[in-house]
């Protein structure tokens, strides 16, 4: 996935109100900056940081600017949660993800369970529907170990459970973790900040949910999913 134009690099001042972050450019201006990532951003949001905002033109937008990449741990971070899915499908349709290619469609945002919509469903008339939950990560407190989540979310609870009850209902369920950094070797859940999640994910994995993560080499230029990486549970 590139990114459309070129970033507009500068220095976090703060992050602030969850969806907010006011930087100053490198051009000398100060903008306030959409910040679309609903988590604490553990680790992400020193100010001081160098990051990278993408310009839209669109008159609906209150903020034109829009945070996307940060710079810490001497890496390149993409903190756009907005990104994962299309990340995710991009990596299907191409084959890299290949244990998910091979299916003859590719939906978004389908509705299922209890009020809820998978990121992902693939279908095809020869193999069992495949239900496809993605959740972005990019904490790292350990060097080369990705933990999810980075704040409590029982919302991610509630959706490893219906993805158990697609299992039972005799079709498969995925649990993919689409990690924005490429310096991380291993995932696992991050137990001291979410423990309800942690044990939610041992079970959903103990009930035949597939749970995978893969990493991404993150750019200026864009974001793609370039590896798998070992889940410990």
């Amino acid at each position: 996935m590139r990114f459309s134009d070129p970033l507009h690099p500068g220095v976090l001042i703060k992050r602030y109100k969850r969806f907010l972050a006011d930087v100053t450019l490198d051009s000398g201006e100060t903008v306030t900056a959409h910040c679309p990532n609903p988590g604490s951003m553990m680790g992400l949001k020193d100010p001081g940081s160098r990051c990278w905002l993408s310009q839209t033109d669109n008159p609906k937008r209150k903020l034109k600017y829009t945070l996307e990449v940060l710079e810490a741990d001497g890496a390149l971070i993409g903190i756009n949660t907005n990104r994962p899915n299309a990340l995710a499908e991009e990596a299907i349709t191409s084959g890299v993800i290949a244990t998910l290619s091979g299916y003859d469609s590719l939906k978004r945002e389908v509705k299922y369970g209890a009020n809820s919509r998978i990121d992902l469903l693939l279908d095809s008339e020869d193999r069992p529907t495949c239900y496809v939950e993605v959740k972005n990560c990019h904490l790292m407190r350990t060097p080369g170990l990705a933990e999810f989540p980075d704040s409590v979310t029982t919302r991610g609870a509630k959706h490893l459970g219906e993805l158990s009850d697609m299992v039972r209902q005799g079709c498969r369920a995925v649990q993919l973790f689409i990690v924005q950094r490429n310096d991380c070797d291993v995932l696992s859940p991050a137990e001291d900040l979410d423990p309800n999640y942690a044990q939610a994910l041992r079970d959903a994995a103990a009930s035949g949910v597939e749970v995978i993560a893969w990493a991404c080499a993150v750019t200026l230029d864009g974001i793609e999913v370039v590896r798998e990486i070992e889940v410990k549970l």
